[in-house]
């Protein structure tokens, strides 16, 4: 019997209370609105065990076009619970972390536009510089810089 092979992580949602703010934010990191759609009907209850959801979607890419995120807005039912401002320690999804050319300057770019620096931006080995920010609606999200051997 052949074994079932997984062919690849086709997305990470979150789900958020501004769409439009959580497109800003993800665009500024370098992110590229892929698509919009509201999606409603009876099968997407039946896929995510909410009945009579009406939610409204917005699907991210990266440049490479490997990675997506989509951005959620529940329209009906309203949001049950609020996970944005769990502690890193906290269980379950943590954050989604991004690989960025420039740290110093995204990070600075993104305070500028209301972000926060969680803790600082430090230096792991010889091989990232990495931090944790909080961006729009206390999404967190890491960036990690690769330390080249510049010569």
């Amino acid at each position: 019997m052949a074994e079932n092979k997984l062919i690849r992580m086709d997305n990470t949602g979150i789900v958020v209370e501004s769409l439009d703010d959580a497109i800003s934010f993800f665009t500024e990191i370098g992110m590229k609105l892929e698509g919009r759609a509201v999606i409603e009907g009876e099968w997407a209850g039946r896929v995510t065990g909410v009945e009579s959801q009406r939610v409204e979607i917005a699907m991210m890419v990266t440049p490479d076009g490997h990675s997506k995120l989509e951005l959620s807005k529940f329209l009906s039912p309203p949001v049950v619970s609020d996970h944005r401002i769990a502690p890193v320690n906290s269980l379950g999804y943590l954050r989604v972390m991004f690989a960025v050319e420039d740290i110093d300057e995204l990070v600075a770019r993104l305070i500028s536009k209301g972000a926060k620096l969680v803790g600082e931006i430090v230096q792991y080995e010889n091989s990232y510089r990495l931090c944790y920010i909080r961006g729009v609606e206390g999404i967190l999200v890491g960036l990690a810089e690769e330390i080249r051997n510049k010569k």
